[in-house]
């Protein structure tokens, strides 16, 4: 967050408090009004431009009603009533917001429900079994035969992967013959755990890629829009990738070089969604105690929200006002609003860690993955993918795995959030804080999720 951002939020605090309560048509009208006035800045104008767009951002999570939960809920409880939702509603295991005195849920806040819940997960699974899914399964295979030739240093061919991605923008979003912008994902060379990128084909004469210098890898293509047609990006790439595995004796950890470039970088608050709040500092004192060694404090943070943070879908994050703040008053998270509470937890006890996120490739699921790396000195920086967490092993190392290594399937594209875009994107972002599905505008302005699908379809060459 810019620092104009943060002196426009305070500026405006009142309106920001109505818009919280879900007064969403009085906050629209005001900020219709303060618009109109000439005595506020560009960048004042722009932060309640946004504003208003967020609302529209959280109307579009929140489309569940009551009934829907009801009728969901009756497969693995059918005597569920009213005293039961509101008490999931004030126990939080059912996400909903007043919204201009409309309550309204989560859209998959029925789903999630099942997920968060600890008797509600109990029921769920003496119906169905085990809640398992078939990456469990795969990991639970997989990881201990990496582990294995990882160990005894025999030689791992690299995993080649070809990806085809194709963003298809809805008719008539934009009117004939106007020029629709994208940033797509591209997959960034990351020293050997990534390499041979080759980009394979595009549908476009032009086309520029963002370069390493680029925290959000991206190929930028334009293309007219056609009355009635969908408009289509869509390229091919190929690259290859390897696991890995840090191998950390506790023992040998040394000190950090505090005065270092890389050290007071990535221990240093990031507003909005690291910050170092009165929550984050005494959930940090119950998870860490005593504990002084870095990579102690960094395994228990990450023992910790494994056991206490269930994985659960999640709203766009740019609704949210401070990701890791909400993940602790929610006690729930996806892949990245779990990494962002690990990365603010690490960082506030002086161990630099940061984002890293793309797609997770794993045969038969494929999707949208966040997960970070921390920094020891002597070593570098190593992996962690707080999602992931504890593989259900009765070995130590697949158990951790996931602590200090990464599987040939993590397909890297962003090395930090909420950056900038090569070349620059002219409106808001539709997500402010990752890059996976991709960005698009016109010169009318952005173009949101609800204007564009996105597909990506993976072939494995070995």
């Amino acid at each position: 967050m810019s620092i104009t951002s943060i002196f426009a939020q305070q500026k405006f605090e009142q309106l920001i408090s109505e818009i919280d309560k879900g007064n969403f048509s009085n906050s629209e009208k005001a900020i219709d009004s303060l618009l109109i006035s000439s005595e506020l800045s560009f960048e004042e104008k722009s932060y309640l431009r946004f504003e208003k767009e967020r609302m529209n951002r959280i109307r579009l999570d929140f489309q569940k009603s009551k009934q829907d939960i009801i009728n969901f809920s009756k497969e693995f409880l059918p005597d569920v009533n009213d005293e039961m939702i509101l008490n999931w509603e004030k126990d939080g295991s059912l996400e909903f917001m007043i919204i201009d005195g409309e309550k309204k849920y989560f859209n998959r806040s029925h789903t999630n429900l099942f997920r968060i819940n600890k008797e509600l997960r109990k029921i769920k699974e003496s119906k169905l079994g085990t809640l398992k899914d078939s990456l469990d399964f795969y990991l639970e295979k997989n990881i201990p035969n990496i582990l294995d030739k990882l160990k005894n240093k025999e030689s791992i061919n690299p995993q080649k992967i070809k990806f085809t991605y194709t963003v298809s923008v809805k008719p008539n979003m934009v009117p004939n013959n106007e020029i629709i912008r994208a940033w797509l994902p591209f997959p960034v060379e990351y020293n050997s755990r990534q390499s041979e990128v080759r980009l394979i084909s595009v549908n476009n004469d032009q086309y520029v890629l963002s370069g390493k210098n680029q925290k959000h890898s991206s190929i930028y293509l334009e293309k007219a829009a056609k009355e009635n047609e969908p408009t289509i990006f869509e390229y091919s790439v190929e690259y290859s990738a390897k696991p890995l595995k840090y191998f950390v004796d506790a023992k040998e950890i040394i000190g950090y070089n505090k005065e270092s470039d890389l050290y007071k970088t990535y221990v240093k608050e990031s507003a909005p969604h690291i910050l170092f709040s009165e929550e984050i500092k005494l959930l940090s004192n119950e998870i860490i105690g005593e504990e002084e060694n870095p990579y102690i404090i960094a395994k228990k943070i990450f023992t910790w929200i494994n056991d206490n943070i269930p994985w659960a879908g999640a709203r766009e994050y740019s609704t949210l006002r401070n990701i890791s703040d909400y993940c602790i008053d929610r006690m729930h998270g996806d892949c990245g609003i779990k990494t962002l509470l690990f990365i603010t937890l690490c960082r506030y006890n002086g161990i630099p860690a940061r984002w890293q996120s793309g797609w997770m490739l794993h045969p038969g699921n494929v999707n949208l993955h966040d997960w970070g790396e921390i920094y020891f000195e002597g070593i570098g920086w190593i992996p962690v993918d707080q999602s992931f967490g504890i593989i259900d092993s009765e070995i130590e190392d697949a158990k951790y795995f996931f602590f200090g290594g990464t599987d040939q399937f993590h397909m890297i594209v962003n090395e930090d959030y909420s950056d900038q875009f090569y070349p620059q994107k002219n409106y808001e972002r539709s997500e402010t804080v990752d890059f996976q599905r991709g960005e698009l505008e016109w010169r009318g302005g952005n173009l949101y999720f609800d204007k564009w699908n996105y597909n990506m379809k993976v072939e494995y060459l070995n």
